[in-house]
């Protein structure tokens, strides 16, 4: 591996590296940096010295495959520090997006636990075999359990009697990105066990904590030794994913299943397991299931397609939400936002379309406190969880010309952490974009904005002084809560999918303006339309990707290059776009409210649009409008 493959590498685990009075600085997440790692960076320290200090000097951060234009003339790099509103933060808070599973599975490291000698299916052995054949062809590092772990010992005070247990126990490192496991068949003393440990973290958790919170390492401490799932052995669950193979459920895997019931089965099988990524296994079947509720079923024979396409970009880049942290805080009025009405209008017009199943409260599903505290900490504090969004995007804000020429761009200076072959600004601060659609063209980026509802909200009965948030992507994310309400102290989030929507808007008004020029609403529902739905004027995009979750910058910039691919498509003005989202869903925007809703509701009365996956299989059939990357 040379400097350049091995900056890139360590810059996708997270890892900042930077040049201060000629010494090279480090800083890594924990587990990142192992022996062989320090060893690669001796190595390499002259050459990663002579990288950064060029990159600092040209203004350019970028480097590896992310800096390499894509066909609409920008790199990955400017892309995801677009879209992830990083333009005035510093260069070490960001990491450029990857879109190809290939080098997503180059950057993986995942382990396999032991399996027990009975009660497991051959069909669930058969297939873990298989699967780890499978992911080391396809470029990942399958760590031996032994070199994946490291013991650790500590003590757990039972609370009254305040008697000290130490337990002794291994220890997923945190550089390691999965742990797959089989589910076990339950025993009476693990029950038993689970029952007592349970209650030993209610009582300390009320008499003791008095309402403070515990890490999850903490918690998993305290109620590990009565479990049995792979979970009691990760370092750092926010790190490292778990994933069990079971057998499949058949109901589970039925097309023809009413989807509000695929969600309980769902959910109940991620909370039975406790993790991440369940895998179904039969002797005809595979399934994947994560919190998007994927509907995705293989055939055994597809299992490369299944690795490379569905369960690579999963374990690469798991579903968290967007920390508030990212975004600059303020509020403004929506009894006076035209917008903020127009939401409410299309959440209200979507009832008969069923596309948007009630939402869940987390503590109504997840029965146990001390599981309900350690996925508190995980997801942020959200206490609900829905499925869809809706949201207006506002038309785009620009301050002088939309579009310069060549003589003018050139006349433009660099911004710093960009690259001068793709960004430049003007002496009002305003910063123009080169992209290519046919020939190369000098856009202005505007800012953007759009109303949305929040996270958990009942999309078709919107409040307006309640669940309507206001998102801009300007040289940063903002996030506006209506007058009166603390964000910091309701509960009250963002969506998940605050990246595809400043990713849909921004590259909406970049590369086909007239579809938001006068604003244009967004319905993102779990399932998809029939190729045969679509009339003249409409397209989609995007069926081929690999099947990133929501929440990420990989989900965000898929959908900006979808939405930059159907500009080449359009043979006149573009009416409605659907931007697909393998496993996830479809992300459906058009030009005119009134239109989208008649549409929508056409398609749904008429069968050729409903949740689950039943019409993937016909949008992938068609190659009209599809997206590769890989």
């Amino acid at each position: 591996m040379n400097a350049s493959e091995l900056l890139t590498s360590l810059t996708q685990k997270g890892v900042k590296l930077w040049v201060n009075n000629g010494k090279l600085n480090i800083r890594s997440p924990k587990g990142v940096v192992t022996s062989a790692v320090q060893a690669e960076l001796t190595a390499n320290k002259s050459e990663l010295l002579a990288l950064l200090e060029r990159d600092d000097c040209s203004g350019s951060k970028a480097y590896g495959p992310a800096s390499m234009p894509l066909e609409q003339g920008v790199s990955l790099y400017t892309i995801g520090r677009i879209i992830g509103g990083f333009g005035e933060r510093e260069t070490a808070d960001y990491v450029p997006p990857v879109i190809s599973s290939r080098q997503m599975a180059q950057r993986l490291i995942v382990t396999f636990r032991s399996v027990p000698r009975q009660g497991i299916s051959q069909s669930v052995l058969a297939f873990r075999e298989a699967l780890q054949r499978q992911l080391q062809q396809s470029g990942v590092t399958v760590e031996p359990w032994e070199a994946a772990t490291r013991e650790l010992s500590y003590r757990v005070t039972i609370p009254i009697i305040n008697r000290k247990l130490k337990i002794k126990t291994q220890m997923v490192r945190a550089g390691v990105n999965a742990v797959i496991d089989v589910e076990r068949p339950p025993t009476l003393w693990r029950t038993a066990a689970r029952f007592v440990a349970e209650k030993i973290y209610q009582i300390y958790r009320r008499f003791f904590l008095r309402g403070r919170k515990l890490s999850v390492m903490h918690i998993a401490q305290m109620i590990s030794w009565a479990e049995d799932h792979a979970a009691k052995f990760i370092e750092n669950p926010t790190n490292t994913q778990v994933i069990v193979i079971t057998d499949l459920d058949p109901e589970f895997a039925n097309h023809d299943l009413p989807y509000r019931r695929k969600i309980n089965i769902g959910l109940n099988t991620l909370i039975r397991t406790f993790s991440e990524l369940v895998i179904g296994v039969s002797e005809s079947k595979l399934s994947i299931l994560n919190m998007n509720l994927s509907d995705s079923v293989f055939i055994p024979s597809e299992l490369e397609t299944f690795v490379n396409k569905s369960l690579i970009p999963k374990i690469f880049v798991p579903i968290l939400p967007l920390p508030m942290s990212r975004f600059e805080l303020g509020q403004y009025d929506p009894q006076r936002h035209e917008y903020a009405h127009q939401l409410i209008r299309l959440g209200q017009n979507l009832v008969d379309t069923c596309l948007f199943p009630p939402g869940f409260k987390l503590s109504r599903v997840i029965k146990r406190q001390s599981y309900r505290d350690i996925v508190d900490t995980i997801v942020n504090g959200r206490t609900g969880v829905s499925y869809g969004f809706v949201a207006y995007i506002e038309p785009p804000q620009y301050i002088g010309a939309p579009e310069i020429d060549a003589s003018t761009w050139h006349t433009l200076s660099p911004v710093e952490g960009f690259s001068p072959d793709e960004i430049r600004q003007n002496p009002r601060g305003r910063r123009y974009l080169r992209t290519k659609i046919g020939s190369y063209r000098y856009k202005q980026i505007p800012d953007v904005w759009l109303v949305s509802s929040r996270s958990g909200a009942n999309k078709t009965d919107l409040s307006l002084t309640q669940d309507v948030l206001r998102i801009g992507l300007t040289t940063q994310l903002l996030l506006q809560s209506p007058f009166d309400i603390d964000i910091k102290a309701a509960d009250i989030k963002p969506s998940y999918d605050i990246y595809v929507m400043v990713s849909i808007a921004l590259s909406a008004a970049l590369f086909t303006p007239s579809l938001v020029e006068k604003g244009a609403p967004i319905v993102h529902f779990h399932g998809y339309p029939a190729a045969g739905w679509f009339q003249q004027g409409e397209h989609w995009a995007g069926v081929q990707n690999p099947s990133v979750p929501c929440g990420t910058y990989e989900s965000g910039v898929f959908n900006f290059l979808s939405m930059s691919h159907l500009s080449n498509l359009q043979s006149g003005s573009l009416k409605l776009a659907a931007l697909v989202e393998p496993d996830h869903g479809t992300n459906i925007i058009a030009s005119d409210l009134t239109y989208l809703l008649d549409r929508l509701a056409e398609g749904t009365h008429q069968g050729q649009i409903e949740l689950g996956g039943r019409h993937f299989a016909s949008l992938k059939a068609d190659s009209f409008g599809q997206l590769v990357h890989s």
